[in-house]
């Protein structure tokens, strides 16, 4: 019997193998652990420095961004082409109401802030800025809150860190920054609406507008394994996409019931997402998901991230190749 943790956030995607009601394949037994990157979290915190880190589980939800960095440097992972996490940049940048950014070209110049800057977020909203709206990011002063998860030099890049104590989220109500990008934005950022607001107005006309020009919805997480595991059971990689494709299945019926979620329009919301990203923006596999993965690792080049391009099939195990 081969025994496998698996830390995962707790989504909605997420919950099936929580309680346990997704069958493994015969001869494997996992274990779904809570582990987030925000509290509280039943099983703690701090999923992707644990992973990339420590190497703590046996499988986990991760990071693209850092994922990629550190497959660059030889971390003895392998990925999974299930991609538990989406997220559209434009969601997720704030202005202050003050600061006068009205569209993408008025953030030139401006001081906004990141968790870090090789966060997936910020890589997918710097890119973004400038592959689709025109605004390098090498034109705006970027503030970080956090260390980066890998080791990298910012050397050269107008990059500085937040004054010790500061939080972003305060420095932006009160004017200190001018926007801020956050992949889980805080409590205040979004209730203080007469200091800060989204840099798009219709964000979600904007979001809709973007899928339908670039074919995805934006990547930020993926499943890395430990390369150990797979070599103790070469059929684990399949396996694992094969557990999260159930427990997607049986999230999206939950939705069949109106009254399933605390958002009391939630299936008015589901059956408007399905007419505007089609029936399952969440695909697994290499091909159904490879032109986001390639415009993303060329964000990661322009942003110096990494050195120079790396093929999407590197980020796999051979196995899930022609999925």
């Amino acid at each position: 019997m081969t025994e496998i943790t698996i830390a995962l956030d707790r989504y909605d995607r997420h919950v099936p193998l929580f309680l346990g009601a997704v069958e493994p394949p015969r001869g494997l037994r996992y274990r779904a652990l809570e582990v987030g990157m925000v509290p509280p979290r039943r099983d703690g915190i701090d999923r992707h420095g644990r992973m990339l880190k420590g190497l703590e589980f046996d499988a986990a939800e991760v990071s693209l961004a850092s994922y990629i960095m550190a497959k660059q440097r030889g971390l003895p992972l392998v990925g999974v082409p299930v991609f538990p996490r989406r997220l559209f940049s434009q969601n997720h940048i704030f202005v202050n109401r003050g600061a006068g950014i009205r569209k993408p070209s008025d953030l030139k110049g401006k001081r906004v802030g990141l968790w870090a800057f090789q966060v997936t977020m910020s890589v997918l909203a710097k890119g973004d800025l400038k592959s689709f709206y025109g605004v390098p990011w090498e034109e705006i002063r970027w503030v970080t809150q956090h260390p980066e998860e890998i080791g990298w030099s910012a050397d050269g890049l107008a990059v500085e860190r937040a004054p010790e104590g500061r939080l972003l989220a305060d420095m932006l109500v009160d004017g200190e920054i001018d926007g801020f990008i956050h992949p889980h934005p805080p409590a205040v950022v979004q209730e203080r609406t007469d200091r800060v607001g989204r840099l798009f107005e219709d964000t979600e006309a904007e979001c809709a507008r973007y899928a339908s020009a670039r074919g995805y919805y934006p990547i930020m997480h993926l499943i890395a394994v430990k390369e150990e595991r797979v070599r103790e059971r070469p059929s684990l990689p399949r396996e694992l996409m094969a557990l999260c494709d159930e427990a997607k299945r049986l999230a999206y019926d939950f939705y069949h019931d109106p009254g399933y979620a605390l958002v009391a329009f939630g299936r008015n919301a589901y059956e408007r997402q399905c007419g505007t990203l089609g029936a399952d923006p969440w695909k697994t596999g290499v091909s159904a998901n490879r032109r986001n993965l390639e415009q993303f690792i060329d964000y990661m080049v322009d942003q110096r991230l990494i050195k120079t391009r790396v093929a999407v099939e590197s980020l796999f195990d051979r196995s899930v190749l022609e999925t």
